[in-house]
C-alpha cells in the first residue's frame, strides 16, 4: 500500500491504463466483437452492452455476446477467432480520450515520465501504440504478458517502476477498472480511477479504494502539479472534477 501523509514523494511519473484510459478502443473492439456475432448466426449487440465490458478484454466480450466463461468449452477458439478479427482492423476508430494528449504534453513539460501499463498482450499493444504514434512516446510500456503476473497483482507496475528507474512511491497509477486500483495500491502507488472510462459492470468507482476518481484527463492535472510542490502526494478528492 503506497505512502500517506507528510512522507509521501512528489510523482515523477503517471502511469496509464490503455483501454478506457488512455484510449477509447471500445468501437474497434465491438467492432470485432459483432464481426464474430455475425459470422456464428447471431445478431450483434448495441455499443452501449459493449462498451462497460471492454476492459476485460476478449474475457469480457466474449461473455457478453456468447456467454462464455475462459474454462467452458469452445472459449478457446471464439477468443482465437476474436482476437483474429481485431488485430486485422485494430486502429480504425481508436483515438486517444478528450484531453489526454494535452494532459501527456504537460506532464513531460514538467519533467515527469508517463507510461503504459496494460494487461492487453504485447502482439496487440505494440500495433496498437505504433498506429496511435502518440507524442511525446510514453517512457515504458508494460503489457498483458511482460510481466510474470498481470493486474490485479502489482507484477507489471513494478516492471515500469525498475524500467523508469523510479521509486513507485513516486508513481500515480489511473485506470477504469477495479484490477487497476488495487494493483496500484500493492505497488504502493498513488492511485486515481478513470471516470471518462468503461468502469465495468461490478462494484462503482467509488468503492475501489482509489485515492479519487477523476471525471476528466484535465482533473488528473488539477491535482498533480500541485502535488509536486507539496509535502504529500496524495490527490485531494475534494477538488473539481474529482468524485
Amino acid at each position: 500500500m503506497r505512502r500517506d501523509g507528510a512522507d509521501a514523494l512528489p510523482p515523477a511519473a503517471v502511469l496509464f491504463d490503455l483501454d478506457g484510459t488512455y484510449a477509447d478502443t471500445a468501437a474497434d473492439m465491438g467492432a470485432a466483437l459483432n464481426a464474430l456475432l455475425a459470422r456464428h448466426g447471431r445478431r450483434p449487440l448495441p455499443a452501449a452492452a459493449i462498451r462497460p465490458h471492454v476492459s476485460n478484454g476478449a474475457r469480457g466480450l466474449l461473455k457478453v455476446g456468447f456467454g462464455l466463461a475462459p474454462d467452458e468449452p469452445g472459449y478457446a477458439e471464439l477468443r482465437a477467432e476474436y482476437l483474429t478479427l481485431y488485430s486485422a482492423d485494430i486502429c480504425r476508430h481508436t483515438r486517444p480520450f478528450d484531453g489526454m494528449d494535452a494532459l501527456i504534453a504537460t506532464l513531460v513539460e514538467q519533467g515527469l515520465h508517463w507510461g503504459i501499463v496494460t494487461n492487453k498482450p504485447g502482439w496487440l499493444t505494440e500495433p496498437l501504440l505504433a498506429a496511435l504514434a502518440p507524442v511525446p512516446p510514453p517512457a515504458c510500456v508494460v503489457s498483458g504478458d511482460t510481466a510474470a503476473r498481470p493486474k490485479p497483482h502489482p507484477d507489471p507496475l513494478l516492471y515500469a517502476c525498475a524500467l523508469l528507474e523510479v521509486e513507485p512511491a513516486r508513481c500515480w497509477y489511473i485506470g477504469d477498472d477495479v484490477r487497476d486500483i488495487l494493483a496500484g495500491r500493492a505497488a504502493g502507488m498513488a492511485t486515481l480511477a478513470a471516470g471518462w472510462g468503461y468502469l465495468g459492470t461490478g462494484a462503482p468507482p467509488a468503492d475501489w479504494g482509489a485515492d479519487a476518481i477523476a471525471t476528466h484527463p484535465q482533473a488528473v492535472l488539477d491535482r498533480l502539479l500541485p502535488a509536486m510542490s507539496t509535502p504529500s502526494s496524495a490527490p485531494d478528492a475534494g477538488s473539481p472534477g474529482f468524485a
